[in-house]
């Protein structure tokens, strides 16, 4: 071998061929270092060198995500389960282009029993947790969640209130409606208080006809009694378990829990639904977009799930998913481990099951299709405001900056971004105003912009449109940014609110200015383009005001003393305490003032200082 071959850097079909057979993850780099996607094989060197051995045979999506890759690196694991875990850790560090990234932007209500406590009471909590409580759920949405609540409350009584509740020793309004046994007065036995607790768990399982069974028996007995009064009681709810059950529907016999996944993909766009299964019971669904897919199917569904499952949500006895892939006992082991206790991973070809399958992708489908349509209407949205605003090219990525401040006082600006007419969380950006003390909105404008361009222009992230709230002041600001940034290449506008015109008592249209334009831009009445403006616009002013309300409400509450280098919340408090207020402190000696608990030296001299200064207070 010559020195220059064995200098020469190895391509990445090379570098496969050499990869080792242990299980592990891969991660596939660009030109630029940059992490384009992660996975993982149960043999390193068979997985990675099938991207360039079938190269031809592959579809167009994963040979442009293998033109990409200019490096690989590996990580070797002790088992494939080992490999899966990484590989979603790895996933949520780097989001890699071209990888599914499960973003969980909506974390699912469930009811939540407190069956270890002598008088349990139904809550709503988002995360399920091992604590000893019985957990039902995902409800679809809150209101989903909480009409059956309501269901639960006006059929079995419950306590409603919390456990600060015990000390009152007084009964609330729910026992006068005769929704409580009021447990906080003693009123009701534990024994019998448990009957209802069980009834209710019962009711969420759906094992709804022993609950009916239990009722009738002890309304029987009530009557055989001469208790009419519990008799009726009992029939009542009997009556309203039968009326609540006519409103369910039930898609299976077993009685399980169980989740349906299913999908529906056009070229590099693909909606997953997930619907869930309690019982037997239908409790709704949920459908998730994901794009710019450049993976095949099998693989974008195992990650997609794998990803779902780890973030903590419920894992049910039954999974049923639209297609095989490849290590599926290797997730089947995982989410067994995660759930502690049986899980089956199922892909139906016939049956009950797999008309549960068909029902979901035909909801995958629809809403697929129905995305689309928004998404059209935004992609015309965007290219009238070109147009209109005369700009370079389509604004697909835009931000919006605006500043809050009471005076120049926990000043604050806020960016919001946009991304084909939709907000992406994850890019909002909120600054602290370092060099601006006083009320001057441009220098606040100027120094918030030079922040965020600055660095925008380092990692080449830059947006096609910025826009400012404000008029012609704050759009002569963003240019003069531009300029001393020497961004080039994107688009200016200012959005103003209207004006009230005090001839017609009547608010303006709002104003959009352009560089280099002495008139704004003027839009049709009810434009939608406009409309798109403004929603951005105000979404800023939103961000912005929530960011300066919380700083403002620290400072308020804040003691002075916390200023003090050395002295957080905990010794601040001290201070005050052992002398009764900042004056009495401020006559302390030094000695005096290292008398206070956790008080050291160093800190006893800053805060003698401090408080000696002519202009600490």
């Amino acid at each position: 071998m010559t020195t220059e071959e064995a200098t020469r850097k190895l391509t990445p079909a090379e570098k496969a061929a050499e990869l080792p057979m242990n299980p592990g993850v891969y991660l596939m780099k660009d030109s630029q270092g940059s992490v384009i996607y992660v996975g993982k094989a149960k043999v390193l060197r068979n997985r990675v060198r099938s991207y360039f051995q079938r190269l031809q045979d592959s579809t167009i999506k994963t040979r442009f995500m293998v033109s990409k890759i200019a490096d690989i690196e590996t990580i070797v694991t002790s088992t494939e389960k080992d490999a899966l875990i990484l590989e979603n850790n790895l996933i949520k560090k780097y989001r890699p282009r071209y990888n599914v990234v499960f973003r969980d932007d909506k974390e699912y209500p469930y009811l939540r029993l407190a069956a270890g406590e002598l008088y349990p009471n139904l809550t709503i909590v988002r995360r399920t947790q091992k604590d000893g409580a019985a957990y039902f759920g995902p409800f679809a949405s809150v209101q989903a969640l909480r009409e059956t609540l309501k269901a639960i409350n006006a059929i079995f009584p419950l306590r409603k209130c919390s456990g600060r509740r015990f000390e009152k020793k007084r009964p609330c309004i729910y026992y006068q409606l005769g929704q409580c046994p009021a447990p906080c007065c003693c009123m009701v036995e534990p024994a019998q208080y448990q009957k209802t607790v069980m009834d209710v768990k019962l009711f969420l399982q759906g094992r709804s006809t022993e609950v009916l069974a239990g009722l009738r028996h002890r309304m029987e007995d009530a009557a055989e009694g001469l208790n009419f009064e519990l008799a009726a009681q009992l029939r009542d709810r009997i009556t309203a378990i039968e009326t609540t059950l006519e409103k369910t529907t039930l898609v299976n016999l077993d009685l399980i829990d169980r989740d349906v996944f299913a999908f529906w993909r056009e070229d590099s766009q693909m909606a997953v639904t997930i619907m869930f299964v309690r019982n037997g019971r239908m409790m709704g669904s949920r459908t998730v977009m994901l794009r710019r897919l450049q993976i095949e199917d099998s693989d974008a569904v195992e990650s997609f799930i794998s990803q779902y499952y780890a973030v903590g949500e419920y894992i049910p006895q039954d999974i049923i998913v639209p297609l095989q892939f490849e290590e599926m006992d290797v997730l089947q082991e995982f989410l067994r481990e995660q759930k502690g206790g049986s899980v089956t991973l199922t892909w139906p070809q016939r049956g009950p099951k797999m008309d549960l399958l068909r029902m979901a992708t035909q909801n995958a489908e629809l809403f697929f299709k129905r995305n689309r349509e928004i998404e059209k209407r935004d992609e015309e949205l965007l290219k009238d405001l070109q147009e209109r605003l005369h700009l370079r090219t389509c604004p697909a990525r835009i931000c919006c900056f605006d500043i809050s401040n009471i005076q120049g006082t926990s000043a604050v600006g806020s960016m919001v971004y946009f991304e084909d007419g939709k907000p992406v969380k994850d890019g909002y950006r909120r600054f602290r105003i370092r060099s601006v003390h006083q009320p001057d909105d441009y220098a606040m404008m100027y120094e918030v912009l030079m922040r965020y361009l600055a660095r925008a222009k380092e990692r080449d992230s830059l947006p096609e449109l910025i826009l400012v709230d404000g008029g012609k002041g704050q759009l002569n600001v963003l240019v003069q940014a531009f300029i001393d940034t020497g961004v080039a290449t994107v688009d200016a506008a200012a959005l103003a609110k209207g004006r009230l015109d005090e001839r017609t008592n009547q608010m303006q249209d709002d104003k959009v200015f352009l560089p280099h334009r002495k008139n704004p831009v003027v839009f049709p009445k009810q434009s939608q383009t406009l409309y798109l403006l403004q929603r951005i616009r105000d979404e800023a002013h939103r961000f912005a005001i929530t960011y300066h309300k919380a700083l403002k409400k620290k400072s308020d509450f804040t003691s002075a003393l916390e200023t003090v280098p050395g002295l957080g919340e905990k010794t601040s408090r001290e201070v005050l305490k052992h002398f009764g207020s900042l004056a009495a402190a401020r006559q302390a000696a030094m000695e005096q003032l290292l008398e206070v608990p956790g008080m050291t030296r160093p800190r006893a001299e800053a805060l003698y200082t401090f408080l000696r200064h002519e202009k600490s207070f």
